[in-house]
């Protein structure tokens, strides 16, 4: 699997317009082989693993997370998932906002290559390769207990993103 890198977040993503720089906000990338749907990479990081403890959490607070509710979204006939509702959906991309309008989700598949742009669309058939991204939007990180968690929300970021490339690996 290639490493996880945290390029900046592309202007042209539903987190970079939705969400302004008023927010933390973050970016994630990791390259995986073949082509992947959007759908796909859904499905395999809200179905992984690494997202497992989330999702049991979720369900125990009566928060549904479970797989109906993962193929829902990744199919587009949802616009909850769990604590989140959907905010905007592109043919490449996902953004969704928890139940207080505090913090945003985001997902997004672009071609591999040297310079992925996200309006490029979905990878072409054959292309071989995939990034997958995954990001973060996050009214008053600057308040008392959430700065202190910083670092360990970026390492929690990679860990799912992780979980998600060796699911679609």
């Amino acid at each position: 699997m290639s490493r996880i890198t945290a390029p900046p977040l592309p202007d042209d993503s539903l987190l970079a317009r939705h969400r302004g720089p008023e927010c933390y906000r973050d970016a994630f990338r990791v390259e995986v082989q073949g082509d992947v749907s959007l759908a796909q990479f859904i499905t395999a990081f809200f179905g992984s693993g690494a997202f497992r403890p989330e999702r049991t959490a979720l369900r125990l607070i009566g928060r549904g997370a479970g797989q109906a509710e993962i193929a829902a979204l990744a199919d587009g006939h949802a616009n909850r998932f769990a604590a989140w509702e959907l905010e905007a959906r592109e043919e490449n991309e996902l953004l969704m906002h928890d139940f207080l309008d505090k913090t945003c989700c985001w997902l997004a598949v672009s071609p591999g290559g040297e310079a992925p742009d996200l309006a490029a669309g979905l990878p072409r058939p054959g292309a071989g390769r995939t990034y997958l991204w995954f990001g973060t939007g996050v009214r008053d990180f600057e308040g008392p207990i959430i700065s202190r968690l910083r670092e360990a929300h970026r390492w929690y970021a990679c860990w799912l993103l992780a979980g998600a490339a060796r699911r679609l690996g």
